[in-house]
């Protein structure tokens, strides 16, 4: 459900994807790397498309590069099987942030952060503050919210696999959906493929 032609273009013309295409040139053993090429090396390192999709799930756009299908003018047998595409595609796009690794995530960062200022907040209130007679209780404070961050982080992580597991299997459910409906003449893939992201133009 990914446009590799797109992906060559982005990474050759938006500045989002730079390291990508620092990647792509250190493969590739030179400075200037055509649109073609690159599409080959996509093909052949799937690590640069790899991370072409991570960087896109960090920045909130979706890899999937089709729109949702027109269902005025389909039969029912086909329009049936349009709605359940594009029920999937919303499905789809809104657990794809789930496809990162939990340690890669936004969340991870978010805890960390939260920790990080209840340390420094511990501190302020015993040095600066001068209540050291008070320190075991805000000592304590601080190791209560280490365990609620490490419960939470726990719980965060299993709703990352949990949901990953539910993309990997609508994705596979979709894709096969597609094929389907394509060889029933009710669409022609190649005319759901978006060339741009709203966001980069």
């Amino acid at each position: 459900m990914i446009n590799l032609q797109r992906v060559a273009q982005e990474i050759k013309s938006v500045g989002l994807y730079d390291l990508v295409m620092q990647d792509v040139q250190k493969v590739a053993a030179k400075k200037k790397v055509s649109e073609e090429e690159i599409l080959t090396l996509l093909k052949k390192h799937p690590q640069l498309l790899q991370d072409y999709m991570q960087i896109n799930v960090e920045y909130n756009l979706s890899n999937i590069h089709l729109e949702d299908i027109k269902i005025e003018d389909l039969k029912d047998d086909c329009k049936h099987k349009a709605e359940q595409i594009n029920k999937n595609f919303a499905l789809l796009k809104d657990l794809e942030k789930y496809t990162l690794d939990f340690e890669q995530s936004a969340t991870l960062v978010i805890i960390f952060s939260i920790e990080f200022f209840v340390l420094f907040s511990v501190q302020y209130f015993i040095v600066l503050l001068n209540l050291k007679e008070w320190q075991l209780w805000i000592y304590s404070l601080f190791a209560s919210s280490v365990a609620v961050a490490y419960w939470y982080g726990k719980k965060q992580s299993r709703l990352y696999a949990k949901n990953k597991k539910i993309y990997e299997k609508v994705y596979e459910e979709t894709l096969e959906l597609l094929e389907n409906i394509e060889k029933e003449g009710c669409i022609k893939k190649e005319d759901l493929l978006v060339w741009e992201c709203e966001e980069h133009v």
